[in-house]
């Protein structure tokens, strides 16, 4: 690995969303490099935060029910901590639009909250803030690259900008050292599968193991690439261990992306059995669709050393494992 592990060895960390399906991960990576973990959630039902995914580790982590939105909280949490995993966040596109004041107060709102406790009491705490390929909307060059313009088509990739955007404001204007990572299509076990408001991957996870078609929206043609959640955690982890990142914004992707249809047919054989069918595009979901979307990552990849290591097809085999070994815990 390009960083030295043993910068977070003994480390006191604190990880927002830390309940969640990224967030459980990287807690699970930062025990193993002896780093003294607290973990912040909400456990709210919508948000993805389940106890199950720390069932491994949870004696050897500290677990806060703490909602974001609560700033005097959030103050008293920050204090004395040198890194800050800052992944909570609201993800649903569609509740984006059906309730957008929930969108800003977590996505938006509470950032700055955060960020303020941490000018007023810990300015030397590093922080990595989760951001999202959907502050770009919809793409006018593929691979996308950060000096893409920026084109948000929802409410979501709106207030993610601005929780980005407040982060690099903080760094170049306070020195609080912050970067941000713009995820794609993240997944693996532990991600939300009881509906699309993570992912839809894990839905169609969900339904190929129940024995129901897939669903794809519309022709099936739309491009994505993907990241296994052990990749996305070395990102984070490699964006946090050194000042390359500071004042940096990074997508991640992958070397592979490949058509939903294409996706839904490579579960169907891995799973060894299932099928899928093309549905009509919701309307609500339609105009807030990207179409095709895959990253240029070479950014990151140069400053800070990283690139996926995990192909899809491995990527997709462990998850439809983990699940159907451990659905019981995610279906409801």
């Amino acid at each position: 690995m390009p960083w030295d592990p043993d910068i977070f060895t003994g480390s006191d960390i604190l990880v927002t969303g830390g309940l969640g399906f990224i967030g459980s991960a990287l807690a699970r990576r930062l025990v193993e490099l002896g780093a003294k973990v607290t973990l912040v959630d909400s456990l709210i039902p919508e948000y993805g935060g389940n106890l199950f995914n720390i069932h491994d580790i949870r004696d050897r982590v500290t677990v806060d029910l703490t909602d974001v939105r609560d700033a005097a909280a959030m103050s008293l949490l920050i204090k004395n901590r040198q890194f800050l995993f800052n992944l909570a966040g609201q993800t649903s596109h569609l509740d984006s639009m059906t309730d957008p004041m929930t969108d800003l107060n977590i996505n938006a709102a509470a950032q700055l909250h955060i960020l303020e406790a941490c000018r007023l009491h810990n300015r030397d705490l590093k922080i990595v803030f989760a951001s999202t390929r959907q502050v770009y909307g919809r793409p006018e060059y593929l691979p996308v690259d950060e000096k893409h313009p920026i084109d948000p088509v929802d409410v979501n990739g709106i207030n993610k900008l601005a929780g980005e955007w407040y982060h690099l404001l903080y760094n170049d204007v306070y020195q609080i050292r912050a970067c941000a990572l713009r995820l794609t299509n993240t997944y693996g076990p532990g991600m939300r599968v009881k509906d699309a408001r993570q992912t839809f991957l894990g839905i169609w996870i969900r339904r190929l193991i129940e024995g129901k078609p897939i669903q794809i929206f519309g022709d099936g043609k739309q491009r994505r690439d993907f990241n296994f959640v052990t990749d996305v955690v070395e990102a984070l982890l490699g964006a946090a261990a050194g000042g390359e990142a500071d004042g940096q914004v990074f997508n991640l992707g992958h070397h592979e992306h490949i058509s939903l249809r294409e996706l839904a047919s490579l579960l169907v054989e891995i799973s060894g059995g299932g099928n899928y069918e093309l549905v009509p595009f919701p309307d609500e979901r339609k105009a807030i669709d990207i179409g095709d979307y895959y990253a240029d990552f070479r950014k990151i990849d140069k400053l800070v050393g990283w690139s996926p290591k995990v192909s899809l097809d491995d990527g997709l085999k462990q998850t439809l494992e983990y699940y159907r070994k451990h659905h019981a815990h995610y279906w409801d």
